[in-house]
């Protein structure tokens, strides 16, 4: 081979590698991973409920699943919930009791149903525990590998005046830190509680949660995403503001120049809100003292008002209601915290609550 030969083979090499590199995340529809990123939802029928799981690069319908127990949460955040790109757990409100699945191949199954102390809501994992917020009480749950094993704590949600939660209160339940979680209620008209949850060895502990109330002037705690330093943002639906959580208190907040920020998503040093009334999805930036509004309309949602949200790796997903239907639409997120437009899929149902994404388990990252 003479020296042109060689190097139009090298200049033809290099363009090869810049192509099979140029792209953080593939664009939805234009080709899979090896192993699928998927989506999955809860259809939340107060009857017999289901999850319905999605590919998220194609938007097809892979599998449709019975929780076993019975729907019809609502008001909450986080009502379905992956870890590590193998367990993926569900409330079934109506039946006080959790689904957990786990991931095989490309495909879920389901693994087991655990009893809760009260109507589960919400759902988070870490500190090696599943952790379930219900209407009045949150329980923890050891993990043993890969799966879900007995409950091991549990304590008594209280509002900030010492009463007990009113049904509907409970927004969310979140992993704080190694020993912290928090609660989220909404108590309207008075402002609203976040409950500080103690944790021992990752269990519940027995100890009653120290109850902090909402600042004066803003109404209902509701959907928050954690910073790794233990920062919080927590949305203010009902008064339109975020507020920033530090050190057990609110210290302060800001006007979130959309209607209803309701739930919200972390991804790497973004924040993402939906945006219930004005029916959008923002992107915001949080620090240990302060939150910035990056871009107010990330994107639109035209299907209905959105609610939960997660994102993960290079997919974010949003569920919405509107015209009596359910749908969850897919957005391509990119390595600067930019929303691609997404494809709305039709649920089929009237009332789909709770989102998850799940990496391949090789390439998750929670």
């Amino acid at each position: 081979m003479n020296r042109k030969s060689i190097l139009f083979a090298g200049i033809t090499a290099l363009f090869a590698l810049a192509a099979s590199t140029s792209h953080a995340f593939p664009p939805p529809g234009a080709g899979k991973a090896e192993r699928l990123t998927l989506a999955v939802t809860m259809t939340n029928d107060p009857v017999a409920n289901q999850i319905k799981v999605y590919d998220a690069y194609t938007y097809t319908l892979v599998q449709t699943l019975p929780t076993n127990g019975l729907g019809g949460v609502g008001g909450n955040a986080h009502g379905v919930r992956s870890y590590n790109g193998t367990l993926f757990a569900a409330v079934n409100n109506g039946s006080n009791s959790v689904a957990v699945y786990r991931r095989a191949g490309d495909r879920l199954r389901l693994d087991r149903v655990v009893a809760t102390t009260s109507a589960p809501v919400s759902i988070d994992f870490g500190n090696n525990h599943m952790y379930v917020a219900g209407a009045t009480t949150v329980d923890s749950f050891v993990l043993h590998g890969n799966g879900v094993g007995s409950r091991d704590g549990t304590t008594t949600l209280k509002l900030a005046n010492g009463s007990v939660p009113p049904a509907g209160s409970t927004a969310q339940v979140g992993v704080l830190d190694e020993g912290t979680l928090l609660v989220t209620l909404k108590t309207d008209p008075t402002p609203g509680t976040v409950d500080v949850v103690d944790l021992h060895n990752g269990a519940v502990a027995a100890a009653t949660p120290t109850a902090v109330s909402a600042p004066a002037g803003t109404l209902t705690p509701f959907g928050f995403a954690v910073y790794p330093d233990g920062t919080a943002v927590i949305t203010l639906a009902h008064s339109g503001q975020h507020g920033l959580f530090r050190d057990g208190t609110f210290v302060g907040e800001i006007a979130a120049g959309q209607n209803a920020p309701c739930w919200t998503v972390r991804n790497g040093k973004y924040l993402y809100t939906a945006n219930t009334a004005s029916k959008t999805i923002s992107r915001l930036l949080g620090t240990g003292t302060n939150i910035f509004v990056d871009n107010a309309v990330a994107a639109n949602i035209g299907t209905g008002g959105p609610s939960d949200i997660d994102a993960d790796g290079g997919v974010l997903g949003v569920i919405d209601h509107g015209g009596g239907g359910s749908h969850l639409t897919l957005f391509t997120l990119n390595e600067f915290g930019e929303l691609s437009l997404g494809v709305a899929i039709d649920l089929a149902v009237a009332n789909a609550n709770g989102v998850a994404i799940m990496l391949p388990p090789d390439e998750a990252d929670r």
